[in-house]
């Protein structure tokens, strides 16, 4: 499935979980935190700003931001929240849509880098947030961790989540790197809604290499957005990278 196939009408009018989940405030409060800090007096720029979950409350505490997106119905559902004037949205693939200007932050929340299903589009990327940036500049990529050592031997699948009306599976191409999620949601019925997103899974030394391509030096990785240090156990991180000043 294509990317604008899968955030359509629907997804955009689902995404938001206000209070809950990704927008939980203990989740996103560290993220705002944190990319305000990087973004000091500067612009920011967010790649795939989709309802603005993070641009709007970071626009909040004063940042100069500009989104890029690809969904037209993503961006339907931020201008309920805010409008052009305060968040203008440059339409497009964050592999090569240009937004005016010049940055200091460049931020790729959430995954959604593995969005891009082929290497050489993740390295697209990273070079397009890097035309964006001043100087000195960073990029920052939050992205989950490869699960392959939670495969069972001979079996292509994890069960990434459990919850009361709700199931998460993966299911793994290891040759291609490709992982497709299913999200199964059901209620107290016989039936299950089962909606599907296709993800090009990246290790971080892989995703390093791709930050040397584009001219980026690795400044710091987390395992979370207050500082929590990264280990091999860590699940997921985020990756701050920095153009030579």
């Amino acid at each position: 499935m294509r990317q604008e196939e899968i955030w359509d009408m629907d997804a955009a009018q689902k995404y938001d979980t206000p209070g809950a989940g990704v927008f939980a405030p203990e989740v996103l409060g560290p993220t705002v935190d944190r990319l305000a800090a990087l973004a000091g007096q500067g612009r920011a720029l967010e790649f795939a700003i989709g309802t603005g979950r993070v641009g709007v409350p970071l626009s909040e505490r004063g940042i100069s931001l500009t989104g890029i997106e690809l969904s037209t119905p993503m961006v339907d559902e931020l201008r309920t929240k805010v409008d052009e004037d305060m968040i203008p949205v440059v339409m497009g693939d964050m592999a090569t849509a240009q937004a005016p200007g010049e940055f200091t932050l460049v931020y790729l929340v959430f995954n959604t880098i593995s969005n891009l299903l082929a290497q050489s589009e993740q390295v697209a990327c990273f070079r397009n947030a890097a035309r964006h940036l001043a100087p000195g500049g960073r990029f920052v990529i939050e992205l989950w961790v490869p699960e392959l050592r939670r495969l069972p031997p001979g079996l292509p699948a994890t069960v990434g989540l459990v919850e009361p009306g709700y199931i998460l599976l993966d299911t793994y191409d290891v040759l291609r790197q490709h992982v497709v999620s299913h999200h199964f949601l059901f209620g107290d019925g016989k039936q299950a809604q089962l909606s599907r997103s296709p993800h090009r899974y990246i290790w971080p030394a892989e995703l390093d290499l791709m930050a040397q391509l584009a001219g980026f030096d690795l400044e710091s990785r987390h395992a979370d957005w207050t500082g929590t240090e990264f280990t091999a156990e860590s699940p997921s991180h985020v990756s701050t990278y920095r153009l030579p000043a």
